[in-house]
């Protein structure tokens, strides 16, 4: 099957969602970015996630890429090749779990809280290869970066307080449903 065979199943209402969503994503690290590591992309790649499944790949990459575009294909980019793949990961497996809506919300915010938290620990391994750190440099990064990861951690806990309403609303989106 050839690439525009692919393509053309998507269709023009997913490709015009995603480009969207690639372009929420890119603008909302931007616009809290006086603020260390806080901003609303865990909860917007996690409800993507739910929505979208495999197909939120699609933005989640899209920014991915417009971000080196548009902020330089350095070695700060590299990590976020893996790092963000492992957040859709983490809402595909949640996503496949029935819970009560009561504990689904407490549940996705630790999740994303999680991921926050662990940021500058799932960036160490690059950092360390890239930069030729030893495992003992590459841990005092690690722990140089704990306030960062805090705030980080606290941002996407909050965030994530808003993870189901988004997905419901990205669902009615998806289906064409008015608002």
């Amino acid at each position: 099957m050839h690439s525009s065979t692919r393509l053309a199943r998507i269709p023009t209402r997913d490709i015009t969602i995603f480009a969207s969503l690639a372009a929420i994503l890119y603008l909302s690290r931007f616009g809290l970015q006086w603020l260390p590591g806080i901003h609303p992309m865990g909860l917007i790649i996690a409800s993507m996630t739910l929505t979208y499944r495999k197909r939120a790949l699609i933005p989640l990459y899209s920014y991915i890429f417009l971000d080196g575009i548009l902020s330089g294909f350095s070695m700060w980019w590299m990590p976020y090749l893996y790092i963000w793949l492992l957040l859709w990961g983490m809402f595909m497996l949640l996503g496949k779990i029935e819970m009560p809506l009561i504990v689904k919300a407490p549940v996705y915010m630790i999740a994303c809280g999680l991921h926050g938290l662990s940021f500058g620990t799932l960036y160490a391994p690059a950092q360390a290869l890239m930069f030729g750190l030893s495992f003992e440099g590459m841990i005092a990064w690690i722990i140089a970066g704990i306030p960062f990861d805090v705030t980080h951690g606290i941002g996407n806990f909050a965030f994530g307080s808003l993870i189901i309403p988004l997905h419901l609303l990205m669902k009615r989106l998806s289906n064409g449903q008015q608002m």
